[in-house]
C-alpha cells in the first residue's frame, strides 16, 4: 500500500509527459458527480511514467479512446517504450526524459509546447514515483531521501509549473499519482512517504490556486498493485543498504533485523493486486469527468484503513500498519538487552518556573 503506485516498485513509474489530442469529435466521460457528459474538443494529455505499470497502461487507454497522446519514458528502448510502439496507434508519441536531468525535463517542455501552443495542453498526468529503499528512517542513508524529492516531488514540480501556461490556455487538468503513504506513517517508508507528502501538499495547494484558472487537479491514492518490478530486484538494494551503514549502527539493529525487512516486503509485494483497471478508470475520470473528484481512492481496504488513520488512537494504527505492511523483529540491542533501552536515562529538564532554590 506504501507505494502502492511503488513501494519500491516505483522504479517503474518514472513521471512521463503524456500529450493527448483527441481527433476533432465527440467523447465520452464519466464523472462522479456529473454522471456521463459529452463534449467536442481537440484535447491534449501529457503523461509521466509510462515505461510500465499505471502510466504505460493510461497512455493505452487514453490512445485507444482516441487521444493523442505524448508519453515520456526513462529508456526509448526500454521493453515498456516498445510495447507501447507495438500496440498503439500513431496518435501516441514517445519522448524520452529523467526526471533528475533539468535539460531532459526542458527539451520535453519544448517539444510538448511546439506542438499545443495553439490550442493548449488539456491534461498533464504525473505519475513519478521512485523508492529503491526498505528500511526504518534511521538505517535510510540521507542521499536515498534527496532521491525520492528529486524524482518524486522536485520533478513533479518542475514539470508542472512548466506546463501550466499550457493547461491555463485550455482550462485543462492535473491528475497526480501520489500514495497513501504520503497520509500514514508506513513502517520503513520514510524516505518514500515523506516524498509522497510533500506531493500530496503541493497539488492540494495547486488544486486551491488554480481554481479561479478554471483548471481541475486531482490526486490518485492506489492501493498496493504491481506496477512492473520484480520480486529478486530488492536483493541489490539491501546489500548496497547493509554495506553503507556505519559499524555501530549495524551492530545496534543486526544484519538480521535487514533481512527480516526485505523478507516480508517480498512476501507483500507477492499478493499485490495486477488489474490497474481501477487506477486507469480513476485517472481517465480525473480527466474527463465534468466534475473530477479531489481524491481518488482505487483499491481494496483503502476506506478501512484510512478510517483507522483518522479515528483512531495512534497505537491502533501503528499497529495496524505494522500487521498489514512490515512488522520486523526487536533491533538486536533491544534483543540481547532489553532492559538497558526500557527507562529513560535522564528524566526530562524541570520547566523553568518550576526550580526549587
Amino acid at each position: 500500500l506504501p507505494a502502492k503506485d511503488a513501494g519500491v516498485d516505483v522504479w517503474f513509474l518514472m513521471l512521463v509527459p503524456v500529450d493527448g489530442e483527441a481527433e476533432q469529435g465527440v467523447f465520452w466521460g464519466w464523472g462522479q458527480d456529473s454522471g456521463c457528459h459529452q463534449s467536442t474538443a481537440r484535447l491534449f494529455r501529457s503523461l509521466s511514467g509510462c515505461d510500465s505499470g499505471f502510466g504505460q497502461a493510461t497512455a493505452r487507454h487514453l490512445d485507444i479512446m482516441g487521444f493523442r497522446v505524448f508519453a515520456s519514458v526513462l529508456d526509448l528502448q526500454s521493453p515498456g517504450a516498445q510495447e507501447l510502439r507495438r500496440s498503439c496507434s500513431p496518435r501516441l508519441t514517445l519522448l524520452q526524459m529523467d526526471l533528475t536531468k533539468p535539460d531532459d525535463i526542458q527539451r520535453v517542455l519544448q517539444h510538448i509546447q511546439a506542438h499545443t501552443n495553439s490550442t493548449g495542453l488539456w491534461g498533464l498526468v504525473n505519475n513519478a514515483g521512485f523508492n529503491d529503499t526498505i528500511a526504518d528512517a534511521e538505517l535510510s542513508p540521507l542521499c536515498k531521501f534527496r532521491a525520492c524529492m528529486e524524482v518524486n516531488f522536485f520533478g513533479s514540480l518542475e514539470l508542472t509549473k512548466g506546463l501550466l501556461p499550457l493547461l491555463r490556455s485550455a482550462g485543462g487538468r492535473i491528475v497526480t499519482v501520489s500514495s497513501p503513504a504520503g497520509d500514514m506513517p508506513f513502517p520503513c517508508l520514510a524516505a518514500y512517504g515523506t516524498s509522497k507528502a510533500a506531493l500530496s501538499l503541493l497539488m492540494d495547494t495547486f488544486r486551491s490556486e488554480l481554481q479561479p484558472w478554471g483548471i481541475k487537479v486531482s490526486l490518485i491514492l492506489p492501493g498496493y498493485y504491481k506496477t512492473g518490478r520484480r520480486v529478486g530486484v530488492c536483493s541489490l538494494p539491501k546489500q548496497q543498504l547493509l554495506a553503507s551503514l556505519p559499524q555501530e549502527l549495524l551492530q545496534a539493529y543486526g544484519e538480521d533485523y535487514v533481512e527480516e525487512i526485505n523478507q516480508q516486503f517480498i512476501q507483500f509485494m507477492k499478493v499485490a493486486v495486477e488489474d490497474l483497471s481501477a487506477v486507469v478508470n480513476s485517472i481517465t475520470d480525473g480527466l474527463l469527468a465534468a466534475n473530477p473528484a479531489v481524491r481518488y481512492y482505487p483499491g481494496q481496504g483503502l476506506g478501512i484503513m484510512y478510517f483507522i488513520h483518522r479515528y483512531l488512537p495512534y497505537f491502533v494504527r501503528d499497529l495496524f500498519l505494522k500487521g498489514f505492511f512490515i512488522n520486523p523483529k526487536l533491533p538486536r540491542a533491544l534483543h540481547t538487552s532489553p532492559q538497558a533501552f526500557a527507562q529513560p536515562k535522564h528524566h526530562p529538564p524541570a520547566l523553568w518556573g518550576n526550580n526549587q532554590h
